[in-house]
Parts: C-alpha cells; sequence; structure tokens
C-alpha cells in the first residue's frame, strides 16, 4: 500500500516512486539512455483548442521540413539511424518512422486520443524520440528500466500474451514488464481519460543524442501545458548507460 506524504509546494501527496536502473541494462546497451518526465494535477479529460491548433502547426511542420525526403533520408538522420540500427537487430521497422511517413507522405493527421497521449504522440514525430507514458498510478513499488531474458512475457494493450524477445530494453514494477521498445505498453498501466498523475519514459539507443532526450522531454511539458498550464512537475531525469 503507497504512504500518503505531505505534497511539497504543490506536488502530489503520493510517495515518491523509486526508479533505477539494473547493471544487466547498462551492459547490454552500453550508450543507451533513459528520460523520465513525471507530471501530477494533470487534466485529461479534454483537450483546448490550442492543442488541436499546435497538432496542425506540427503536421504542417513537418510536411515542409522532411516533405521530400524519401525513407533513405529519414534513416540518414541521426536519431532515425540509431532506431534504425535498435530495431534492425531484431528484424524490426522502427515504428515512429512508419507514423512519420503516413503523416509526410499520405496526409494523416495526429489522432485524437486523449490529450495526454496526443501530446505524446505529437512530440514523438517532431523528436523522432520514442516515449511511452503510464498512469503513475497504477504502477505498483519500485520501476526497473532493465533488459528482457529468455521467457519473459507481457500482456498487451490490446490483451494479447506477448512473449518478449530476449535483449530488448523493458521496464519493470513489482508486477512484472509494464513496457518493451518492441512491443508496446501493457494493459496495466497505460493513461486513461482519468489519469491525473503520469510517467512519460523515454527510451534512447546508442547514438541517439542525450540532448534530443532532454529536448523532447521539455517539448512534451510544454505541449500539456497548452490544456493543463497547472501541472506540477515531480521528476525530470535521465538515465544512462555508459561504456
Amino acid at each position: 500500500m503507497r504512504r500518503a506524504v505531505a505534497a511539497p509546494f504543490g506536488g502530489s501527496a503520493v510517495e515518491k516512486l523509486l526508479i533505477s536502473a539494473t547493471d544487466e541494462w547498462r551492459r547490454a546497451h552500453p550508450g543507451a539512455a533513459i528520460g523520465l518526465l513525471e507530471l501530477s494535477g494533470v487534466d485529461n479529460r479534454r483537450a483546448a483548442e490550442r492543442l488541436h491548433a499546435r497538432k496542425r502547426e506540427i503536421e504542417a511542420r513537418l510536411r515542409e521540413r522532411i516533405g521530400s525526403f524519401t525513407r533513405q533520408d529519414l534513416l540518414a538522420l541521426p536519431v532515425m539511424a540509431a532506431y534504425e540500427r535498435y530495431y534492425k537487430r531484431f528484424e524490426k521497422t522502427y515504428h515512429v518512422l512508419l507514423q512519420v511517413e503516413s503523416i509526410v507522405l499520405k496526409g494523416k493527421n495526429l489522432p485524437d486520443v486523449s490529450p495526454l497521449v496526443d501530446a505524446n504522440f505529437m512530440a514523438e514525430v517532431e523528436t523522432f524520440i520514442l516515449t511511452a507514458g503510464h498512469d503513475r498510478m497504477k504502477l505498483r513499488g519500485a520501476v526497473w528500466m532493465d533488459v528482457s531474458r529468455q521467457g519473459d512475457q507481457m500482456v498487451q494493450m490490446n490483451g494479447t500474451i506477448r512473449a518478449i524477445r530476449a535483449g530488448d530494453m523493458v521496464m519493470r514494477d513489482v508486477d512484472g514488464i509494464c513496457c518493451s521498445i518492441l512491443y508496446g505498453q501493457d494493459n496495466r498501466s497505460p493513461i486513461s481519460p482519468e489519469t491525473t498523475h503520469v510517467l512519460y519514459v523515454a527510451y534512447a539507443p546508442a547514438g541517439a543524442p542525450v540532448e534530443g532526450v532532454e529536448a523532447h522531454l521539455q517539448h512534451i511539458e510544454e505541449i500539456i501545458r497548452l490544456f493543463s498550464p497547472g501541472a506540477f512537475v515531480e521528476r525530470r531525469d535521465l538515465l544512462k548507460a555508459t561504456g
């Protein structure tokens, strides 16, 4: 059971969530980084008009900036190249690349899911940094950034039980894997319309500039303040696997 504590300067009255990285993660993914952004007091019930306007601005900016790019041009960008190398090890394609192509080449718009989820998508397609969003209150016990092992599995958001390939970057709490780079989030901790306390976790493989991760988290926060200006930053951290 969580122990309530006094809220510091407008923050949440919830015990601080312990988040750390395992030695196994550092050894398996030298040069990688994990960005953490935790905010409380967020209103996720309805989006402000400014959020919708910002989506249209981002889409227009993307089409202007990379509208003439081929896939190879996109993959030559340092951040995309880092993810491409990571996904190629597992014979997969980076899904943010596909999302960017759908906006730029197919004329699709950013989705309308919920303000907190939308803020994540909006930042991802601009920075290309892979990020998961969790309801902080649905995470149990301490959290570890770890590496998957043979026999690991999780229940995906759609209810499918998924075996996790060994060697992937994952996030665990006491109940098991909450997120995997390759397979996304579990069905226990995703953001819901009722979420008021959110944790964003940005996964950056070796080669993705660390300063880009920090800027990405700042970008998410700026977008959230369009519809929830009173949100309180509980945490903004960076975990690094040096080597």
